[in-house]
């Protein structure tokens, strides 16, 4: 082979032709890819202080389909449920006296602040996982005949993605699950998993700039990665994503791991001194924001909760500091607003202080009842949901309680495991959404 194409052509990893082993590079290619992977580190390195676009909000889509949402590794996206919200205007003075703080948190995200936020982007650590995602992408593509795709979203990123198609094998087959991966989690080595061993459709894939994504993981790149994986899904003839369509409502959003604000687990961990550079930096940079987003969803919300999780809590040990107990109370009082009164949004709090196995409510299936009534006489009993739900405006306090626990228990899962074992089957299950009828109904 001429040398000029050991620099030029593609690198090869692996051969799918039925040998386990992996492709051996000759002396001049391997060193070949030495040198252009150093480039490669340097090039990115050295870029990550350019500027970027304005943050967009994230759609969430697709029909008979169902999103697999993991939390983060040090500090955490449905899409990966990465949100900005607009900023509010400032009033000039203040703007001038924040000055130093604006330029200072400008420098701090572009350079290593979105390295911290997701390290899985740094080359260095992709670089020593490597053989192991090779190895976890084989063993997709020979076992479970997975189908790798390069998408190309809105802003010209190339996005990797793998599909396992199960509809041809099992009923859990017609519905796709489509995983999206915390800060440090990439697809081959990931939440896949979980839902393949239920035999379920599943489209995974990596943000930008993790192994073989281009382009970096902030928000707005990874809301436009998201919006072309969700196009792709709809219709995966279309490899090219430069649209934004509306979607049809998905099925479901599992999130697993999860939080409500990364400024609630950012500011712990940095020095109070520079507090106010942090708010500014995630605020403007990387608003990471899931209780904004998924009150603006109507679909169906399972949260899977992990009791020893030592990421999610603001305060390490303590239940009660789960950062995933706050989106849900944040998520129902939303939806149930006439439920979740500062009475109930306490009770809520000392009720997630603890494990759910301790929650002892007697009145499940006159909740239930009351709720599919109400659905039923207030004209929102179809297969669309739309919130919020107004019931409980007349109740009493003891009334509210045992709704609130009732709702709690249909929205929160408990599994006990620190933040980064895998999920076992038994606790994924599709989301809990009240039934549009019944036989018969308690009053």
């Amino acid at each position: 082979m001429p040398f000029h194409k050991y620099l030029f052509t593609p690198r090869l990893f692996k051969e799918y032709d039925g040998t386990k082993d992996v492709y051996e590079p000759g002396t001049l290619e391997k060193y070949g890819d030495q040198l252009l992977t150093a480039v490669s580190i340097n090039n990115k390195n050295s870029s990550k202080s350019k500027p970027d676009v304005e943050p967009r909000l994230l759609h969430l889509a697709t029909a008979d389909t169902f999103l697999y949402r993991r939390g983060y590794f040090v500090a955490d996206s449905v899409g990966t449920l990465a949100n900005q919200r607009a900023q509010a205007p400032r009033n000039k003075p203040l703007w001038i006296s924040s000055l130093p703080c604006q330029i200072l948190a400008y420098l701090a995200i572009h350079t290593f602040g979105i390295r911290m936020i997701y390290p899985g982007s740094v080359q260095l650590l992709q670089s020593y996982i490597e053989p192991m995602l090779l190895q976890g992408r084989t063993k997709v593509i020979t076992q479970d005949k997975g189908r790798r795709n390069k998408v190309k979203t809105a802003d010209g990123n190339g996005i990797d993605t793998m599909f396992v198609d199960n509809r041809e094998k099992s009923a859990n087959g017609r519905t796709l699950v489509i995983c999206s991966e915390g800060n440090a989690g990439f697809y081959e080595i990931g939440i896949m998993s979980t839902p393949m061993e239920l035999q379920y459709s599943v489209l995974g894939w990596n943000h930008p700039g993790f192994a073989g994504s281009s382009g970096r993981p902030y928000p707005d790149q990874d809301q436009n990665a998201i919006d072309a994986v969700l196009q792709f899904a709809i219709n995966r003839s279309r490899l090219y994503a430069g649209e934004h369509y509306p979607y049809p409502d998905v099925k479901g959003v599992v999130l697993d791991a999860t939080f409500d604000d990364v400024l609630q687990l950012a500011l712990p961990r940095m020095p109070e001194s520079i507090s106010n550079i942090v708010k500014i930096a995630i605020r403007d940079y990387v608003n990471l924001n899931n209780t904004e987003l998924i009150s603006q969803y109507n679909g169906p919300v399972m949260l899977i909760r992990r009791l020893e999780d030592e990421i999610i809590c603001s305060d390490d040990g303590n239940l009660g500091t789960n950062r995933g107990n706050f989106l849900l109370i944040n998520m129902l009082k939303c939806r149930f607003p006439n439920i979740f009164k500062p009475e109930q949004e306490n009770l809520a709090k000392d009720i997630l202080s603890k494990p759910l196995e301790f929650l002892r409510n007697d009145s499940e299936d006159l909740c239930l009842s009351l709720l599919m009534s109400y659905l039923s006489d207030n004209g929102n009993n179809g297969t669309s949901r739309s919130y919020p739900i107004e019931i409980g405006d007349e109740y009493s306090s003891e009334q509210r309680d045992s709704m609130a626990k009732f709702l709690i228990k249909k929205h929160l899962q408990d599994f006990k495991s620190t933040h980064c074992t895998p999920l076992p089957r038994e606790f994924f299950q599709q989301p809990w959404e009240i039934p549009s009828d019944t036989d018969f109904v308690f009053t």
